[in-house]
């Protein structure tokens, strides 16, 4: 079996963040979500991966190779145009030539992926979705299946009262060869385009209920409590880089070769990258630090996220749930505040940030 991993998002709702980081390279626990699909596939004996990428193909390249070091083989298709998610399958038919997962390049998962092909073959299905329930279907799409697991409909990001189900669609594909038949060359669509193609020829489409733990890193707060979850669920935890993270508190880690005073102090939900260096009384809490960052003496970071490689000056605060961008420079005695976004690569020498 094989899998294809989707790879070429940009991410926009994740800016700053995401500039000039590729979705996939956003680190959960020091590591990229991408990561953990991969580490996933191959504990499920699943070894020849495809990518595919678009923005800023290099971290992604750079950071995985060929895929050795985590023993798998990784085979890459740039795509200069977007193809979409269907699209971008199709443009490694030749690769995905027997049974193939797809999984999403920036969504966090521990799925049982074994469980979830038996169910397929066991329907001799030619799509499998895993479907997932969740509270608030609003940002989703919505499934509704019968007793056998047979999908009946879509619903793409219904009004909560007005949802079929609480059941939604995660990403997680798994597909015979044949599936390429039914999609045209260039751009096209799993969710607008295939799916309803499926139902309208009355396809073998099933829908895969799991119970285990899902989450698409979408959005600020989402990314955020990803960090809370992955912590403290031992499977996520276990898959996080060896050298990735070291445990300061119950609710708070710090990556591999950073310096942290004693004086410091540490609240909840601090995630502090490798490399950095926290310098004295720093105040942090509810916050996550890329790597390569320094603060400075009596700095605050709490309720915010600041990429990497940024500088943090003496006496600067950083909260109110704003980002901070990859490579900036935060002066001293400056405070950032009210959700403010301080795109890469910013210089602040002075003053307030503080956006309404």
């Amino acid at each position: 079996m094989k899998a294809m991993i989707l790879a070429a998002g940009i991410g926009t709702r994740l800016r700053p963040l995401t500039d000039p980081v590729p979705k996939p390279m956003v680190p959960i626990l020091n590591t990229p979500v991408m990561e953990y699909s991969v580490k996933l596939l191959r504990q499920h004996g699943i070894t020849d991966i495809a990518a595919n990428t678009h923005y800023n193909a290099h971290f992604i390249e750079d950071y995985f190779g060929q895929g050795e070091s985590l023993g798998v083989h990784l085979h890459y298709t740039f795509e200069k145009e977007l193809l979409g998610t269907a699209g971008g399958v199709r443009n490694n038919r030749h690769f995905l030539d027997e049974t193939f997962f797809v999984l999403s390049g920036d969504a966090l998962t521990d799925i049982n992926l074994t469980d979830m092909y038996k169910f397929h073959q066991k329907n001799r299905s030619l799509a499998t979705i895993a479907l997932k329930s969740v509270k608030n279907v609003s940002s989703y799409g919505v499934v509704v299946t019968d007793r056998s697991g047979s999908i009946k409909a879509f619903q793409e990001k219904p009004k909560k009262q007005e949802a079929l189900s609480n059941v939604v669609n995660t990403g997680i594909y798994l597909f015979e060869p044949e599936i390429f038949d039914l999609i045209p060359e260039g751009f096209y669509d799993f969710g607008r385009e295939l799916f309803p193609k499926l139902l309208e020829i009355g396809a073998r489409f099933f829908g895969y209920v799991t119970r285990d733990y899902w989450c698409d890193i979408g959005a600020i707060d989402i990314y955020q409590k990803a960090h809370r979850e992955a912590l403290h669920r031992p499977t996520l935890k276990e898959m996080a880089s060896k050298d990735g993270i070291f445990t300061l508190k119950p609710d708070c880690v710090a990556g591999m070769n950073s310096t942290i005073d004693l004086s410091c102090h540490l609240g909840r939900n601090v995630f502090i990258g490798k490399n950095c260096n926290i310098g004295t009384g720093v105040y942090l809490d509810n916050c996550i630090i890329w790597d390569n960052c320094t603060l400075l003496d009596n700095a605050v970071v709490q309720d915010a996220i600041i990429g990497m490689n940024c500088f943090v000056g003496a006496n600067s605060t950083v909260r109110g749930n704003s980002l901070v961008g990859s490579n900036s420079l935060i002066g001293r005695d400056i405070v950032i505040d009210k959700k403010c976004s301080i795109e890469p690569n910013s210089i602040l020498v002075t003053g307030k940030a503080v956006s309404a």
